[in-house]
């Protein structure tokens, strides 16, 4: 099983999420309005594979903390709570075995801690592994300014305090349907992770995407379709050259290996295949949620 759970939007400036590039370039390519603000997506991927792993890839902002600095200022709407979306697909979250944060900013991780009705922080999923790269945790714990409003560390720390953490210090393959490998770029350490549903007779394929079998969740390094431009690179990205060569080594994995990638921040372009277009990359098929 495949799929993606849309767990809200929020707003970002066009110039902030495409750096240098001219706006008259990649405004064609992603709506922005007058005040030059893009719609932004949190899609949490839902994958159950076939050696009985139920794995939840960035569950998102969560709801707690959206009054918040920094969350306040991205203006976030139509937040759902992931947990009433997983009953409605047959799945508690006590159930689930393995909870991937790519990277440890607000908005991909929020949502695996929040308050219970006695307004204590606990762990939405008390039985799961929760898997984070060594460096992204140590930038955490020692940050740079340039990213310290992005962290939540105290939600890190309760979950290393349940011994549900595990650290990532390099490229690791927990099982044969799952893959974690490391990149920098966006930030240090970076996890894109590389997954294989399991799949049954009434979805042949993740997302019914053809003879697609290999999921990849790239996060940040590739957090809109528009970003299949190697060039157009985040000014959030705290090392460019380093973000364009991670992308344009999972673009042409992806290109090659007819992998669905998965846009964890686009409104409009939630996943698709690539195909190489000379020296860059373009859409080849947009599957639907």
């Amino acid at each position: 099983m495949f799929k993606l759970i849309t767990t809200g939007y929020f707003y970002a400036d066009g110039g902030a999420m495409f750096g240098a590039i001219p706006k008259v370039s990649w405004s064609r390519s992603y709506p922005v309005n007058e005040r030059n603000l893009c719609v932004l997506a949190m899609h949490a991927g839902v994958v159950k594979t076939a050696d009985g792993r139920i794995i939840i890839v960035d569950p998102g902002v969560g709801q707690d903390r959206l009054n918040e600095s920094p969350a306040v200022f991205y203006r976030f709407y139509d937040t759902t709570d992931l947990c009433e979306e997983l009953k409605r697909t047959g799945i508690k979250p006590e159930e689930v075995t393995d909870v991937i944060f790519t990277h440890l900013h607000f908005d991909h991780c929020g949502a695996a801690v929040r308050k219970n009705a006695h307004g204590t922080p606990e762990p939405v999923f008390p039985n799961a592994a929760h898997w984070v790269s060594r460096a992204q945790y140590e930038s955490e714990r020692s940050p740079h300014p340039l990213e310290a409003a992005s962290f939540l560390p105290e939600n890190t720390a309760l979950l290393e305090k349940a011994g549900l953490l595990r650290l990532v210090e390099a490229a690791i393959e927990p099982a044969e349907s799952l893959r974690m490998q490391l990149y920098d770029g966006h930030t240090l350490g970076q996890i894109a992770v590389t997954v294989k549903p399991a799949l049954s007779p009434d979805e042949p394929s993740p997302a019914n995407a053809g003879n697609i079998t290999t999921v990849v969740f790239p996060g940040d390094i590739l957090p809109l379709a528009s970003h299949i431009v190697p060039e157009r690179i985040s000014a959030y990205d705290l090392y460019p050259t380093l973000s364009y060569n991670g992308k344009t080594e999972i673009l042409e994995k992806a290109a090659s290996g007819e992998h669905l990638l998965v846009f964890f921040h686009d409104a409009y372009t939630a996943c698709a295949t690539v195909k190489k277009a000379g020296s860059s990359f373009k859409i080849n098929k947009k599957v639907g949620l």
